[in-house]
């Protein structure tokens, strides 16, 4: 089946805008993607028609924003193929990783051990180091090597008996590498530790069934997946979130309060504390269902396209060096490179004239960063809305950007 990127890009408002004259080319999809308008439409109408807090109020308007609060968690329990009563809904993948840091680690002794990996954003190191400094925890790191993967050998190492959690990204938000979650999770049962991945940048590519995957936990954030900012989810096995306490207190979280003490409510509501984000949740739920109705062989292979594009245009100029995976294997449409003599700040900066948008930094990877001996790189994010107009778009930003700047 063809897939048709000017219908998708017909969807999205923002696309048409003029950029001093420029067509924009958004290619920083792997830090906010644009909005369609089936998702905007959905935020208005349910704020213009059925605003109200939920679960409490039994007039209609409550019982109307309460169907569409837990409507919306079906929709993402079904996106991740999972019973809805394990969705809980966060004000996105940073809260969520948070939750489980804060609350999981409860369950845990001194000395008990989790691991992380070089690869992940700062969402997924700092959460940690807190929660090991709490209790007294011991934090351990998978390598990552030269082509921006996970060094999947040394687990062997890191591991044993301590090992309670490993929680590594599910694809990395620098390098676009997928990492290899079965070996992950066969490293996680032989020692009966738990797994959670970081999806924020798998989410936005087709539906997931996670249970399959063998997680334990899995998160995800709306505004990577053409959703309002402010959403999130994580997922986590009935289990564990039966075991785990609450860490935010307040209403909607309980069941009973008194003066000396509380008796909280079953999950997922024991973790949503205070007036839940309800019309972002509408709109996550209403760009979840457009994704699911999408054919996700042809997206893939019309995003898979246009990162090979990129990469073998990269590859044909002496003084880019691509950061991670110069293949198609095992990665997914997030590219960083770095041009030799240029600071990615200054380069964003050419190509943001060129109505080219970029990320230029560190990526809030700084061990990565650190490791690969870099400061930043600048990346190109691809998206089901992008075009062979915006990669060619790159691609002359970047000749322009070296005549000027290396000339």
């Amino acid at each position: 089946m063809s897939f048709d990127a000017a219908a998708i890009r017909s969807l999205f408002p923002i696309l048409a805008r003029d950029m001093r004259g420029h067509r924009l080319h958004y290619l920083d999809n792997a830090a906010t993607s644009q909005l369609p308008n089936l998702v905007l439409d959905a935020v208005r109408e349910h704020d213009a028609q059925h605003r109200a807090n939920v679960h409490r109020g039994v007039h209609e308007l409550a019982e109307e924003a309460t169907q569409a609060y837990e409507a919306a968690r079906g929709d993402v329990a079904r996106y991740l193929n999972v019973p809805p009563a394990e969705i809980v809904f966060t004000s996105g993948a940073t809260a969520a990783i948070n939750l489980v840091a804060q609350s999981f680690t409860q369950l845990l002794a001194r000395g008990d051990e989790i691991v992380i990996s070089e690869l992940e954003h700062h969402s997924n190191i700092v959460p940690w180091q807190l929660a090991a400094e709490r209790h007294g925890l011991v934090l351990r790191a998978i390598p990552a090597g030269s082509d921006g993967r996970l060094e999947l050998d040394r687990l062997d190492s890191l591991i044993n008996s301590r090992t309670k959690l490993i929680a590594v990204t599910h694809v990395s938000n620098v390098t676009g590498a997928i990492s290899d979650v079965a070996r992950l999770v066969t490293a996680a049962r032989s020692v009966g530790a738990k797994l959670l991945l970081d999806g924020s940048q798998r989410a936005p590519h087709g539906p997931i069934d996670v249970a399959a995957l063998g997680a334990d936990f899995y998160v995800l954030t709306g505004h990577k997946m053409f959703a309002p900012n402010g959403i999130g989810a994580l997922w986590a096995r009935h289990d564990l979130l039966h075991a785990m306490p609450p860490f935010l207190g307040g209403g909607e979280m309980i069941r009973r309060v008194t003066i000396a003490r509380s008796t909280y409510a079953d999950p997922p509501r024991r973790f949503e504390a205070g007036t839940p984000p309800i019309a972002q949740a509408v709109g996550l739920g209403a760009a979840v269902r457009w994704l699911m109705s999408l054919d996700w062989q042809a997206v893939a292979a019309h995003e898979l396209g246009l990162t090979q594009r990129l990469l073998d245009a990269l590859g044909a100029d002496r003084r880019v060096r691509i950061i991670g995976p110069t293949g198609l294997q095992g990665r997914l449409s997030v590219v960083s490179f770095d041009l030799e003599g240029a600071h990615p700040h200054d380069v964003c900066q050419i190509l943001d004239a060129r109505g080219v948008a970029l990320r230029g930094g560190h990526h809030c990877a700084q061990p990565l960063m650190d490791r690969l001996d870099l400061a930043g790189t600048t990346r190109a994010s691809i998206a089901l809305y992008n075009d062979s107009s915006d990669i060619d778009a790159l691609v002359e930003g970047i000749g322009e950007t070296a005549r000027r700047l290396l000339t």
